[in-house]
């Protein structure tokens, strides 16, 4: 058998680090192991593998995995073959392998790999080297090993015959195997190693804690520290002593594969060793119990002792498969017989391979271990292993995760179910994955050694017995009287003088022993035995036998009245009842014989103290010390100045008398004249420094023991401890084990009997009360058993309470058993840590004084707090929230682990132990890690089981699936379930730490943090496929939201952090808006067509709007109902959400609005439906505005709120299109309405004076002129005014209001200047006489077109009573609106122009006209003039000299002669008596003609040169007909009045140019047809580039 030891090192991969979440699983022989899971393209786990060889023609598989959310994936594998693998003790650095993609397969196993890959893993793979063992050995072992392999079911071997048959030299013991790496985080290794049957890694010689979770971790020891350990004779008998193969129900081995924390066949403080293989039985009690959860069936029938013989294991082997492959899983109706009837177990305990009566004999388990040894246990060990490899096909009991096999079962401490892979059944609501296991510790530590040492356990019978027979309590009382002592006597206690009435002293009267008042309570001594002893020995007979009869009578009373108490000695420690009557007698007779018959010999080592008090003025002491036997004293040699002395001296005693007492005493030398002086004046001289009392009674075998200083009087000043070794022969015990060790022996087996025999496992808790209640350990007898003992042979109280401790720790998880550990142990740490004020002695070397040993305590406290630790970390197992039991003991669990804090923070004095707190947090995550694990990985059959649901699916839809997300709500539902029970029943328990410590809250942020982690992964990979409908999406978004917002958002971890989750659902939520949009489209249609069909009719009677709206905006509202209570807390998420949102609004508004302005004009003719369309876009607006509050208003996002806004706007422009389609539907009528107003207008005649006749005469004119219109706008604005909304109808009014404006100023006060009329004949008949009486009669009609101020007036009261009918009392248009209205301003301004004088006009348009000229743009020529303007300084006039240079580039085409002039004309007022018009000569057929004419014009001193401007006009001289012109350039004089001269190139353009302003005073101007003046000038700004020839 070789040990193959496997360093897993790191790896380098090639690609992405994203992409790589990595593990290495280890296959050799059937065994597989993993490592946890690393991130990243360079990954290091440096994890520490071993296995166990038996074939070195195999090789190991190295297989790297990728994990993935659904499957897994290979990244590459390797194959090692094992005969290449080098043999060493110590680590290599190393060798770097290349993954490869495939491998070669030769008779079904593995034998290479093929087609390398990019990525290479670094391996350690080494055989430790074989012990070295003499060849004869070899061979001896070699032959037994073969013999054990070919044993069948009737070859029963005999070990401890053969073992004793043939001694084998001793050898360094072997050595242990560390590994700090293999502790808590294993959590993937565990859970993915699928194959249980692999072998523990060597047992260790060291006592260590067996608990995974190794807290303190242990520094590997060096060969020469190991080979000290081996030689020693304590290491070897914990070691392989403990191991003695004789427990009856030990366990297989500890498959760390199915191990919460373990990594299987990991090497690392949880690793099996030998002591821990070696489990008492009470732990398999337990362990049965939980076996049997998982309905593990049994090989063997159990004795009374639990022990089975291989003859029956074979026979229950072979009936397994007939009796009990019916029988059904039990899981419930088994727990309450599980103590009394262990159920049937079907991995074989380790020890079965003895018979009952086979054990090694008690020399051969004590002495040195050797390496054949070892080797010999290991080798029994796999024979044993191979024998129950038994199959168990078709046992329809065994769970599907229950590997078969024989570690298929729960065997450590640390051990639990694999929950990643398999599936167990049990309910959520207690999650009890195996019932609560009332083990304790498991290792040497807490295994009592002392149930099997049979010579041991008869000599504390015979002690128990002499101490309960003639018990010290029971005992006869001194008789003291005051006693006055005539010369100087010593008290007996303190040796201080007694003399005279001073010093007054008592007296026995029946002993005459004597002391001081004081010391008379520390006599314990009974008094009827020293007066019998002293009687004796004084030959005083008749006294001695009065003595003897009364102490008889006391015995038999004792034995009368008490008789359960021998009874339950007899039955502790299996004494038949011959034998004990037997006993009982020579215990009497011993009792009787007192001292007379009794004499030890005693040695004395003094070897060192510590703390000692400073005497000395330096500061310093002079120590040495005095022992006294009886009366024989002895001292040391002094040392000097040193307050920790070490003297090494030993002393040799010779006692007769049990009842006397070992006198220590240390003193502090002095040499000074002070102290000679007191030398003579008393028997003392030195300083006095402390003394310890020991009762040769309580002393046995060999003893190396603290003792505390102790005061002789009040007024010592003493501090510190001393250490003696002491050696006690008494005559015919000469080699028995001290009392300290026989109590242990009574208090172990007492206890195994009141609890494995007589209590089935379970742990009694006594009632006790008051401040000592924890010194009460068993029930009335048994506790006055111990007690008596105890007070008998001098065993102290704190030394009975850590032995009690060390036993219940092997029964820590049974029922209350917590809260008595919990309350010892703070009284230990009490009775340690609480020092006295008079002494300087620290915690820690108080507690190294114990007698019961300071490493062994320790590494108990260690060994149970790891326990504990684990036993947290399944806190759900063990502590099931259904029993308010065991809740309680949670809570006592807790409070345990805070007293062995407090133990080593105080009592060890470590510096920074680990926080309890933190502990028991680590320990809730890590349950609730391995919780979430077991629900996702049975979430189905969980959630059915709870809910009570029937519904089958096959195994592989069960998990999370990309075709479907049924998976997650019932995993949430679980979790739920998790966190509800934590909240509401264990933080309840663990509230010893409320500001560090809340389970509820803890367990929702680990829960989360573990979804989160798995949720995620799931989106990413539906992102991918997107296999399921967003509204499936979006319902699995709430229910996510739902446990953040109930559960996480408020823990501190997350408190400020803006959640991840939003991100997970964006592109669902967003892919679900896009599908919303088509859907809310589609709404929009059918909402609208069911409108129409209805005739968009109001949907009440308060309503003036349709359906439509209503049901487009309902179902937009519910749209953003589902986004809104989203809740996102991601504003960058919600804004996208938000402008996704805002852009289906404007797309469905939009398309509401595109397809009313479509079909609105046809509508126009009905009477109230135009009103209800515009009321449905208003209402759109209306909507949207509340919309946009509910979205966030002024928070909104930036982008979402522009948009909606400019959909705001563009909703408003639609309105105010229908409005203008509305108003303008009604423009035929307002125009006859105009026209008839028009003719009435006509016939007003008379005055515009502003006499009151005129006045009442024009208001008539007035209400004639308006009838027309008002009797149209009566009826349709009281329509509107019912029909349309407020808004709506001040659009209409408005867009009213402006067509009635619009209309009166074109039809009455100013006609368009293109009717042909006036101007336009005024030229042609200049031209053509023949129509010269067409032009008078149009002349006639002119007149009557020209309004009088008394039409003016009459029109100017109507504009002021239409304005006030449309204001309607302040329901309509707004008096500011109307008196700003361009429309009224632009009709008043136009009725202002009627009253003014034609050169008024003129003027007003010059100055207002700055930009009439055209050709700038586009010049359809140029002109070159020089103007100089004078003003005579006497009379102001204004003289003005034009001189027309040329003409250039002019376009213009012709077919015939080109004749082009030049027309200068002056424009502006006063002009009518002046010259105002000038024309050069034409030049033939030339483009760019040259003129150099002058001409002058003369302007008058009414107005300056900016009422004035010149007008060139460029046209082709044509005969017989009309000039035609080509192009028109304007320069106003006001540009040349500064300089007074000007030369300049004016460009020609197509057409004079006006606004609104030169428009009306060219249509009033263009009615004055009588007016010479004005007839020119509107011919002249009415002038335009003619048609050209061909164009």
């Amino acid at each position: 058998m070789s040990l193959l030891c496997v360093r897993v090192k790191r790896a380098k991969f090639q690609g992405s680090p994203d992409k790589f979440n990595t593990y290495v699983t280890l296959k050799v022989q059937n065994v597989k192991s993993t490592t946890v899971a690393v991130r990243g393209d360079q990954p290091s786990w440096e994890q520490d593998f071993m296995f166990e060889i038996s074939r070195l023609d195999l090789g190991l598989s190295v297989e790297v995995w990728n994990k993935g959310l659904i499957w897994d994936t290979m990244v590459g594998t390797v194959w090692i073959a094992l005969k290449t693998i080098r043999q060493s003790d110590e680590e290599g650095p190393g060798e770097w392998s290349t993954l490869e993609a495939e491998t070669l397969m030769k008779d079904d196993e593995i034998c290479g790999t093929k087609n390398p890959t990019p990525h290479k893993i670094l391996l350690d793979t080494r055989f430790e080297l074989p012990f070295d063992i003499p060849e004869e050995e070899a061979r001896y072992w070699t032959y037994k090993l073969e013999q054990i392999n070919a044993m069948g079911a009737d070859n029963e071997y005999g070990i401890q015959e053969e073992s004793r048959r043939k001694p084998l030299p001793t050898a360094a013991a072997q050595c242990s195997f560390e590994d700090a790496d293999s502790a808590v985080d294993d959590r993937d290794s565990d859970y993915r190693s699928e194959t249980s049957n692999s072998i523990p890694p060597p047992y260790r010689t060291t006592a260590q804690p067996n608990a995974s979770v190794h807290q303190f971790p242990v520094p590997v020891p060096s060969p020469q520290q190991l080979l000290l350990q081996g030689s020693s004779r304590d290491s070897c008998n914990d070691s392989v002593q403990s191991y003695d193969l004789e427990y009856p129900e030990r366990r297989a081995l500890s498959p760390t594969s199915s191990s919460r924390y373990g990594s299987s066949c990991n090497v690392s403080p949880g690793s099996s060793q030998l002591s821990e293989l070696d489990q008492c039985h009470e732990q398999d009690d337990d362990r049965r119990e939980r076996d049997s959860i998982h309905s593990c069936r049994s090989s063997g029938s159990f004795s009374r002792d639990g022990q089975v013989g291989f003859r029956e294991q074979e026979k229950a082997l072979e009936v397994t498969g007939e009796d009990e492959k019916g029988r059904a899983y039990e899981p419930k109706e088994m727990k309450e017989d599980i103590t009394t009837h262990p159920p049937p177990d079907l991995v074989l305990h380790k020890d079965h391979v003895l018979g009952p009566q086979e054990s090694f004999s008690e020399e051969n388990a004590s002495s040195p271990c050797t390496q054949a040894r070892a080797h010999w246990i290991r080798a029994v060990t796999k024979v044993r292993l191979q024998l129950q490899e038994i199959p168990n096909d078709g046992d329809p009991s065994l769970p599907q995760w229950l590997p078969e096999g024989p570690a298929g079962g729960l065997y450590g401490i640390d051990s639990m179910p694999d929950l990643r892979r398999k599936k167990p059944l049990p309910l959520v609501s207690d999650l009890s994955l195996v019932q609560s296991r009332k083990a304790g510790i498991t290792s040497a530590m807490a295994t009592r050694t002392s149930l099997k040492d049979e010579e041991l356990k008869s000599h504390v019978y015979k002690k128990t017995l002499q101490a309960l027979i003639y018990p010290i309590s029971c005992t006869t009382p001194h008789n003291f009287e005051v006693w006055t002592a005539t010369t100087p006597t010593y008290c007996y206690e303190c040796e201080g003088l007694l003399w005279g009435i001073a010093r007054q002293g008592m007296r026995c009267s029946e002993c005459g022993v004597k002391c001081h008042e004081k010391c008379q309570d520390l006599l314990n001594a009974d008094c009827l035995q020293r007066a019998a002893e002293k009687s004796s020995k004084h030959g005083a007979e008749d006294r001695t036998q009065n003595i003897i009869m009364a102490m008889k009578d006391r015995m038999k009373i004792r034995e009368r009245n008490k008789p359960e108490i021998f009874e339950v000695i007899r039955d502790v420690f299996t004494v038949s009842k011959v034998a004990h009557v037997q006993q009982m007698k020579t215990v009497k007779q011993s009792v009787l014989d007192g001292t007379s018959k009794w004499s030890a010999k005693i040695t004395i080592t003094v070897v060192c103290a510590q703390g000692l008090q400073a005497k000395d003025k330096t500061g310093s002491s002079d120590p040495y010390v005095t022992v006294q036997v009886g009366k024989t004293k002895k001292r040391t040699k002094t040392i000097f100045g040193n307050l920790n002395p070490v003297w090494e001296e030993k002393f040799h005693f010779e006692c007769h008398n049990s009842s006397d007492r070992i006198k220590v005493r240390v003193w502090d030398e002095d040499d000074d004249i002070k102290s000679r002086v007191k030398q003579r004046l008393k028997r003392e001289s030195d300083d006095f420094l402390g003394q310890t009392i020991i009762e040769v009674r309580t002393l046995s075998g060999e003893m190396d023991v603290w003792y505390n200083l102790e005061k002789r009087t009040d007024k010592s000043a003493v501090s510190g401890a001393i250490r003696l070794q002491i050696n006690v022969e008494i005559k015919g015990e000469e080699k028995v084990a001290p009392y300290h060790v026989q109590y242990t022996c009574l208090h172990e087996n007492l206890f195994h009997y009141l609890t494995d025999i007589q209590g089935s496992g379970g742990v009694r808790i006594p009632e006790a009360r008051g401040d000592d209640a924890w010194k009460v350990y068993f029930e009335e007898t048994a506790q006055e058993i111990v007690d008596e003992f105890a007070m008998r042979y001098g065993i102290e109280s704190i030394y009975q309470a850590m032995t009690h401790f060390a036993c219940l720790s092997s029964k820590y998880m049974c029922p209350g058993v917590p809260a008595v550990m919990s309350t010892l142990l703070a009284n230990i740490n009490a009775y340690y840590a609480h020092t006295t004020a008079s002494t300087n002695v620290s915690a820690s070397d108080r507690f190294a004084a114990s007698n019961f040993g300071k490493e062994r305590f320790v590494k108990l406290l260690d060994q149970l707090h790891n326990s504990l630790r684990i036993d947290l970390s399944t806190y759900r197992n063990n502590f099931p929230a259904g029993s308010p039991e065991r809740l309680q003991d949670l809570k006592s669990t807790v409070d345990l682990l805070t007293s062995i804090t407090f133990f080593r923070m105080k009592v060890q004095e470590l510096q920074s132990p680990p926080r309890a707190s933190q502990v028991v947090k680590d320990c809730v995550k890590a349950c609730l890690n391995s919780t979430y694990e077991y629900i996702f990985n049975n979430c189905h059959d969980l959630y059915s089981r709870q809910y009570q649901l029937k519904q089958e699916l096959p195994p592989e839809e069960q998990g999370p699936s990309i075709r479907n997300l049924d998976f997650w709500p019932k995993l949430i539902t679980l979790i739920v379930s998790i966190i509800e029970e934590d909240k509401n029943s264990y933080t309840l328990v663990l509230n010893q730490f409320p500001q560090e410590l809340n389970v509820g809250k803890v367990s929702a942020e680990v829960m989360w943090q573990l979804f989160a982690q798995d949720m995620k992964y799931a989106l990413e990979e539906h992102e991918k496929g997107r296999l399921c409908k967003s509204a499936d999406y979006m319902n699995l978004h709430f229910k996510v939201k739902w446990l953040h917002n109930e559960y996480v958002r408020d823990l501190p971890a997350f408190q400020g952090h803006v959640p991840e989750y939003p991100g997970w659902f964006e592109q669902f939520v967003l892919q679900w808006l896009d599908e919303n949009e088509d859907v809310s489209l589609e709404f929009l249609r059918g909402a609208l067509e069911r409108d129409k069909k209805d005739g968009f009719q109001q949907t009440s009677e308060h309503a003036l709007f349709s359906c439509s709206v209503v049901d487009v905006f309902t179902q937009l509202n519910q749209s953003f109902e589902i986004i809104r209570k989203l809740e996102c807390p991601d504003p960058n998420i919600l804004a996208n959400y938000m402008r996704r949102f805002a852009k289906t609004i404007g797309k469905v508004l939009m398309q509401y609005a595109d397809i009313l302005s479509k079909n609105f004009p046809a509508y126009c003719t009905k009477e109230k439906m135009p009103c209800i369309l515009m009321n449905n876009m208003q209402q759109l607006r209306v909507q949207l505005e509340k919309m946009f509050e509910a979205m966030g208003g002024k928070e909104l996002d930036p982008e979402a709120a522009d948009s909606l806004k400019e959909l705001q706007v563009k909703l408003n422009t639609v309105l105010d299109e229908l409005s203008m389609v509305f108003g303008n539907s009604f423009q035929v009528r307002i125009d006859e309405c105009v026209r008839q107003m028009a003719d009435i207008l006509g016939q007003v005649r008379g005055p515009g004076n502003a006499s009151p006749n005129a006045r009442a005469s024009v208001a008539q004119d007035a209400d004639s002129v308006l009838r027309p219109l008002m009797d149209f706008l009566d009826g349709n604005l009281t329509l509107f005014a019912t029909v349309c909304e407020k808004t709506v109808l001040k659009r209409v009014l408005k867009e009213l209001w402006r067509v009635v404006m619009n209309t009166m100023e074109r039809m009455i006060v100013l006609p368009p200047l293109t009717d042909h009329t006036g101007t336009q004949l005024i030229f042609t008949a200049a031209k053509e006489l023949s129509h010269l009486s067409k032009l008078k009669d149009h002349m006639v009609r002119e007149e009557t077109r020209n309004l009088t101020p008394k039409q003016c007036a009459v029109l100017d009261l109507a504009l002021d009573t239409i304005k006030q009918y449309f204001h309607a009392g302040g329901n309509g248009l707004k008096k500011t609106f109307l008196e700003k209205s361009p429309d009224l301003q632009s009709l008043r301004y136009a009725l202002s122009l009627y009253t003014q004088t034609t050169d008024t006009l003129i003027k007003t348009f010059v100055r207002s006209q700055t930009a009439q000229g055209s050709g700038v743009d586009d010049p359809v020529g140029e002109i070159s003039i020089q103007v100089d303007l004078f003003t005579h300084p006497g009379t102001g006039e204004h003289k003005v000299t034009v001189k027309v240079v040329a003409a250039n580039d002019l376009k213009w085409q012709t077919a015939g002669m080109f004749r082009p002039f030049v027309e200068v004309t002056m424009v502006g007022p006063h002009q009518s008596d002046k010259k105002r018009k000038f024309t050069t000569k034409s030049k033939s057929n030339n483009w760019a003609p040259k003129y150099n004419e002058t001409f002058h014009f003369l302007l008058g001193n009414e107005e300056g040169p900016e009422a004035y401007e010149l007008q060139i006009c460029v046209k082709d001289y044509c005969f017989a007909r009309e000039d035609r012109v080509l192009g028109l350039a304007v320069l106003p004089l006001r540009d040349v009045a500064a300089k007074g001269s000007c030369a300049c190139w004016c460009p020609l353009g197509r057409k004079i140019h006006m606004d609104e302003t030169g428009m009306t005073i060219l249509r009033i101007l263009s009615q004055r047809s009588n007016d010479e003046v004005a007839r020119e000038f509107v011919k002249l700004k009415s002038e335009s580039r003619s048609v050209e020839e061909g164009s």
